[in-house]
Order: C-alpha cells, then sequence, then structure tokens
C-alpha cells in the first residue's frame, strides 16, 4: 500500500479525480434520474414494480455491485466487450486503461445511485397540484413550456436537495474504487483515486495521521462551501 510517487502529488490527483467524479457523474445522474422520474409519473399501470426495480440497485451493498461491474468489464471474457465483439469493435481495456478507468467507475456510481435520484424527484413530481397543468394546457402552453415554466421551478426544492446530497456522495466516494481497481489503490496510475481513498490510504497503511487529518479538514472546508454555494444558489421562491 505504500505510494511510490511524490505523496502531495498523489494527493492533488485525488482531488483532481474527486472534481472530475463530481463535475461529470452528478449532473449525469440528476438528469437521467429526472428523465426516468417524467417517465415513471406518466406510467398508470406497474407503476410500483418499475419503481422496485430501479430502486434495486440502489439498496444493493456497493462491494457486490462493484465486483459485479468488475466482471462486466473484464477485458477478455467481460459482457461489454462480448456485446462490442458483436459490432466488430476492439476489446476495450475500461478498468485497466487510464484514459477510460476514472468514466468507468462513474458510470457505475451513476447506475447504481440512480433509483434513489428518481424516487425524490418522483416525490416532488407528485407533490406539484396538477391545476398548474390544466391551467396551462387551457392557455394553449405545450409539454415542453409546461415543463420548462411549472415542472422546474416548482421542482426547485427537490432539486437543491439532491444537488447537495449527491455532490457529497460524489465527494466521499471509496467503496466503490477500492473495488474495482485491481489493488484497491485507485489505478491505475492514480487514475481513480479519491480524497476519502487518500485519506484512508495516509492514515491506516501509511500510518501517517498528521497528514490525513489535514486532508480530512480541507475536504470538510470543500464540502461546506459547495453545500452553501449551491443551497444560495439554488434556493429562491417560485410563486404563482
Amino acid at each position: 500500500f505504500k505510494d511510490l510517487a511524490d505523496p502531495d502529488h498523489v494527493t492533488r490527483k485525488a482531488f483532481e479525480n474527486t472534481l472530475k467524479y463530481v463535475v461529470f457523474g452528478m449532473p449525469l445522474q440528476l438528469g437521467l434520474g429526472l428523465f426516468f422520474a417524467l417517465m415513471l409519473n406518466a406510467v398508470r399501470r406497474l407503476r410500483t414494480l418499475y419503481r422496485v426495480i430501479y430502486f434495486i440497485p440502489f439498496v444493493t451493498s456497493a462491494v457486490a455491485v462493484a465486483w459485479v461491474w468488475r466482471s462486466l468489464y473484464m477485458p477478455d471474457f467481460g459482457l461489454f466487450n462480448l456485446i462490442l465483439g458483436l459490432f466488430d469493435i476492439p476489446s476495450q481495456r475500461f478498468l485497466l486503461d487510464p484514459a477510460q478507468s476514472l468514466p468507468s467507475v462513474t458510470a457505475v456510481v451513476v447506475w447504481q445511485g440512480l433509483g434513489y435520484v428518481i424516487i425524490i424527484f418522483l416525490a416532488g413530481l407528485q407533490a406539484i397540484p396538477e391545476t398548474f397543468y390544466e391551467a396551462a394546457r387551457v392557455d394553449g402552453a405545450n409539454r415542453w413550456k409546461s415543463f420548462i415554466h411549472i415542472t422546474l421551478p416548482l421542482l426547485n426544492p427537490t432539486l437543491v436537495y439532491l444537488l447537495v446530497l449527491q455532490t457529497i456522495a460524489f465527494l466521499r466516494m471509496f467503496t466503490e474504487v477500492v473495488n474495482l481497481s485491481r489493488q484497491g489503490d485507485g489505478g491505475p496510475v492514480n487514475t481513480t483515486t479519491t480524497v476519502v481513498l487518500r485519506v484512508f490510504r495516509e492514515s491506516f497503511a501509511s500510518l501517517n495521521m498528521g497528514y490525513a487529518s489535514a486532508i480530512t479538514v480541507v475536504l470538510f472546508v470543500i464540502i461546506m462551501a459547495i453545500s452553501l454555494i449551491q443551497m444560495r444558489v439554488a434556493q429562491r421562491q417560485v410563486e404563482y
């Protein structure tokens, strides 16, 4: 578990990777969650069944999810490469390729947390009175205008909640990275390592408690600052 590279360089890389997880993973997860929530909200038959299907990955152990996806990503016998082979696409290395490893881990985290985001968005959608949509239809508004001028503004409290919660979730990523990387070190060459994994390695592997504590304080300040900014910018009252 000993880092062969400069510890400060690895720490900077961990912060950079964590920022990438947030910037790419969180908007993708919220966008997909809202899309599927809108579709499920329009479903009338088997609504409960569909919700359960989407929610199952969220309540499944993160370790189990990571190992299943790790097998899917295998270069030689993984399901994804078998599918790509059907279309004559060369085999991909996914978790073993420094250029593909971070997007591959991000996809796993987005997929597992998607069910929770969908359920929360569904709750927000069902809290919007139907009378607003009826009035919009009387005024000649189409579905897109109703979505922009009614659904999104009235979903603002739900969106703020998910923005803060899912940003924090991506900032504290640990289990998925440990179980998806070959040696649990955030590889290859630290391309998937995160701040929390860095804290773990410095404190329990290298026994450098002071350095690990300093990283933890920086992460806490970042989480607090992002949460306050999101709540201040996104939280606004909507009246009709």
